[in-house]
């Protein structure tokens, strides 16, 4: 082969590879603007104000210094037939809207809220799987900025389920 030869061949690998590239990035481009981004709600049960929550129900401040959000949660969490109740509470101190979901020991979704803004709270979340008394679970507190839905963070508290009647 000559060197004319080889050059030539080594040009069309060339255009070859960047109209690969080109159609890939294109269509990863295309396939990106087509994805719609489907807001959380808002909760329905959302009550303004600060619970009056049982002491033993463990219902704590989840803050640490640099955190974006502030949030309040039972440690304790009772399930009484279809819901947990968590009262769950957004604070004022902080512009963002939460949410929280129950995760099983697989991380799969048994139950969540609707998005608080400052200064709500929700006793109670509906529970889409059966639970067993003592059955660990995962909060999930979910922060979003205010109409971008931007994160604003998150944190994730291990404690267990308890079967009960609601207070």
């Amino acid at each position: 082969m000559t060197k004319k030869a080889g050059l030539i061949i080594a040009a069309i690998v060339c255009v070859i590879s960047l109209a690969v590239m080109t159609a890939v990035l294109v269509r990863c481009n295309k396939n990106s603007r087509n994805s719609v981004f489907t807001p959380p709600p808002f909760e329905s049960e959302a009550v303004s104000g600060t619970p009056d929550v049982p002491d033993e129900l463990g219902w704590s401040e989840i803050y640490q210094e640099g955190m974006g959000f502030k949030a309040y949660v039972c440690g304790n969490v009772i399930a009484d037939g279809d819901t947990a109740e968590v009262y769950f509470t957004n604070s004022e101190d902080y512009d963002v809207w939460l949410k929280l979901r129950i995760l099983n020991e697989k991380g799969a979704v048994i139950g969540e809220s609707g998005l608080l803004k400052p200064g709500e709270y929700v006793k109670s979340v509906p529970i889409t799987s059966d639970i067993a008394d003592g059955e660990p679970v995962r909060l999930k507190i979910m922060a979003y900025e205010p109409e971008t839905y931007h994160s604003a963070g998150a944190v994730t508290l291990n404690t267990t389920i308890r079967e009960g009647e609601s207070q």
